[in-house]
This record gives C-alpha cells, structure tokens and sequence, in this order.
C-alpha cells in the first residue's frame, strides 16, 4: 500500500524554477500546500506495517459496537468519499446522530477532529463514536473484553505492541486505526498542479481557483488540507436561517463553554468536497453550488453569481483524489467468550 501511494504522489513531480513562473502558481503555493510524498507521522504513535494491518481490521469490525452492527467504515465509507453521504449519521439502534459526518479522507492532515475541534488526533477521534450512545454505545471495558476473547486479535496485538505486559488495550485499539487511517491520503490534479504539471487543472479550474482565493474562501480555506484548521462563526457577515444553522448547535461552545465560541466551528477541509455531500455539520445543504453561493453570503457577505459559482465548483472538482485500493480484511472470528451483541447500552 506504501509503494502504491509513493509512486502515485512522484508522479505528481516536483515545484520547479519554472513552475513558479507561473504568477497563479506563485500565488496559489503561498495559500495551499501539495500532499506529503510519504505517509504523514503522528505524534507518539510510530506507524508500522502490522500496526496499519491491525487498525484497518478494527476499522472495518462492527463488533467494535455493542450492537455488532455499526464499525467506523458504516460512518466513514471508503466507498462513497469516507463519509456515509448521510444528513446525520444513523447509529446504535437507528438513532440519528447530531451532526453530519465529515469525511476520514485526509484527516490525519487536520489540525484537529470533529466539527468542533474536541479531538486534538485520530486517537481520540477513534474513542469517541464507540463510547457515544447515539454511535456504537459501546464501553472501553467491553470492547477489550471483545478484543481478548478472539485469540488472533491478541497474537496481532501482541506482534504490533510487543514488549507491553498487556497490548489489547483501550488506548492501543486507538493508535491502530489511527496508523490505518493516516494512510488514507488522496492524492488529487490539485496536487499535480501545485508540483508543476500544468495541464493538470483545465481553464475553467484555474479560473475558479483565482476567484477562490481573490474572494477570500482561501483565508480560512487553506494549508494541505485545503481547510480543516482554525475555527470561524458560520455567518461572520450574516449569520444561516435555522434551516441550515440549526440553534440547538452551538458548535465548539460545547467544548470550550466560552460565549464567543457559540456557532464556531472548525473549518471544513474541502479534499473531495464533491464526494461528500450533503454539506456543513447540519446536513442541511446538498448541491455543493449552493454550499458555495451560502458561504459567499454568510462568511463574505458577497453574492456570488452563477458564473463565478460555477468556476469555483470546477476548482473544488480538482481536489477530488485518487484513494488508496481498499480490499476487505478477513476479521478474526468470533469465540463462546465474544460478549454477545446487544441491542441495549452497554453501561460501564
């Protein structure tokens, strides 16, 4: 998988001398960053072939849920754009989460997880839906008990983690699928572009990418990821109806209970934007043109014409990348001690 994607991201080549000859080249590398050529690092979780192996298991595995029904791939399809292409996702005895979920694609590039930032990694995002009442309203507990009772999920911890007394463990189950997940790196003709290939962006793209930045999408639209850092009041010029700004949601408020964080929320990384609808944390909005034309009005208090949210769109179809082949792990199978599936909330 490794190689795989190396020798798709060296395709891409690299910024030459005459490449930034070009000023919307210049302009543009000042903005954005071109993917890594290798696999991102993560902090204190050093990311290793059997370690990938181990977290994709455990991504794809429902009975991470108590219900054995829900895994991080039913909210996360790598299939439709590393989301569930959901208004809100449905979970633990079809209840409907709060908020839309954003797509795994990338994410280990984002500054921090979640619409409102509460996770600062992959590790913490991971614990989060298993623990949740409206996910996969399972505990730590029992899933390590699930996770022991299967002896080929504890030799593959005890290969990935060896040296520790005891490698099935809560935390451990984390770093695993975050090193699987920081694998998840799409490079896209945006990328290519940036690198110096200059027929990797069509006119109308190149077009859209000048209006993005002249606009100023780019001030919180930035970086490698194209976003998915810094956090912003969705209306900083004119604040969504509740039909797209539910009020109930009072965004990183939740997390920091400061008032000047009430409808904050971080910004969207917009790689592969065209693939996951629908759009912003409510769900509300499923045409990205129109995704485009609410935050010309609401973040830059600018009406956009048709025209112009058109070209911007065929710049955000740039960002749309090539995912790494994904082929099914075969999970270890289930034994008398494997806690049976439940249709109740496991307690601690």
């Amino acid at each position: 998988m490794r190689r795989l994607l190396l020798a798709g991201l060296f395709t891409l080549g690299v910024v030459s001398a005459a490449s930034a000859a070009d000023p919307l080249r210049q302009q543009a590398l000042e903005v954005f960053k071109p993917l890594p050529s290798t696999f991102p690092t993560v902090k204190d979780n050093k990311i290793t072939p059997d370690k990938i192996e181990l977290g994709k298991m455990l991504f794809f595995d429902p009975r991470l849920s108590a219900s054995g029904v829900f895994s991080c791939n039913s909210c996360h399809n790598l299939g439709t754009g590393g989301d569930d292409n959901l208004e809100t996702s449905i979970g633990h005895g079809w209840q409907r989460g709060p908020r839309n979920s954003p797509t795994v694609l990338n994410s280990v590039l984002n500054e921090a997880q979640f619409w409102d930032g509460r996770a600062s990694d992959l590790k913490a995002q991971a614990k989060g839906p298993i623990q949740a009442s409206v996910e996969m309203a399972n505990t730590p507990d029992n899933v390590v008990k699930t996770l022991k009772s299967m002896p080929d999920y504890v030799s593959s911890f005890g290969k990935v983690f060896a040296g520790e007394t005891d490698a099935v463990t809560f935390d451990n189950m984390a770093k695993a699928i975050e090193a699987y997940e920081a694998t998840l790196i799409t490079p896209a003709p945006f990328d290519a572009w940036l690198n110096g290939d200059d027929d990797a962006l069509s006119p109308d793209q190149k077009k859209g990418l000048a209006l993005f930045m002249d606009k100023g999408c780019a001030a919180c639209h930035s970086g490698v990821n194209v976003g998915g850092h810094g956090y912003y009041p969705f209306g900083v010029v004119e604040r969504p109806g509740a039909e797209i700004l539910p009020l109930n949601d009072k965004g990183r408020f939740v997390v920091t209970k400061t008032a000047d964080d009430e409808y904050v929320y971080r910004a969207a990384p917009l790689r592969n934007v065209a693939l996951t609808r629908p759009y912003f944390h409510s769900g509300k909005v499923w045409d990205l043109g129109q995704a485009v034309a609410i935050m010309g009005s609401s973040q830059l208090g600018e009406e956009l014409g048709d025209g112009d949210v058109k070209l911007i769109v065929a710049f955000l179809d740039s960002l749309t990348g090539k995912l790494p082949p994904v082929t099914l792990p075969v999970l270890p199978p289930e034994t008398a001690a494997t806690p049976r599936p439940t249709a109740e909330v496991v307690k601690p």
